[in-house]
């Protein structure tokens, strides 16, 4: 799975290719030509800082609007990509991207905690691993700790 960069394509400007606004950039999983799964806006404190070039966007697949199943752009077997503004990237600072993910990690297990029905508005599969493989190994456990 390839998470990538994803525009709607009424946010780009229609010969340039170019990101009107580069604040409504998402990121998307795209199977068989369509949005698999789709993401929240982009953090631009690291997707558009100078300060942090390790994870600028540079390619953004254009899709037809971001919905689950919604088409994205192809022609000739590829992908076509729309481009950032230079202009749109700015100096922003040092930014600390562990802890951001840190925090991230947080806010979902207390959205988690708070919400079980997050699962219903995101593409998060909250069903509990009960294969075989699975109970075999803990009755193994259980057994090998009752002896």
């Amino acid at each position: 799975m390839k998470i990538r960069h994803c525009v709607e394509k009424s946010n780009v400007e229609t010969t340039s290719l170019i990101i009107m606004d580069p604040s409504q950039i998402r990121h998307a999983v795209i199977k068989s030509g369509k949005i698999s799964s789709l993401s929240g806006l982009i953090d631009p404190k690291s997707h558009l800082n100078l300060d942090y070039p390790p994870h600028l966007v540079k390619n953004c697949i254009i899709a037809a609007k971001f919905e689950l199943g919604s088409a994205v752009e192809i022609s000739d077997g590829s992908f076509i990509f729309a481009q950032i503004n230079p202009g749109s990237y700015q100096h922003l600072g040092k930014y600390d991207y562990t802890q951001n993910l840190m925090n991230m990690i947080e806010s979902v297990k207390n959205l988690r905690n708070t919400n079980t029905d997050i699962h219903a508005d995101t593409n998060i599969d909250m069903h509990v691993n009960r294969s075989p493989s699975t109970s075999a190994s803990d009755k193994t456990n259980n057994n090998n700790q009752n002896q």
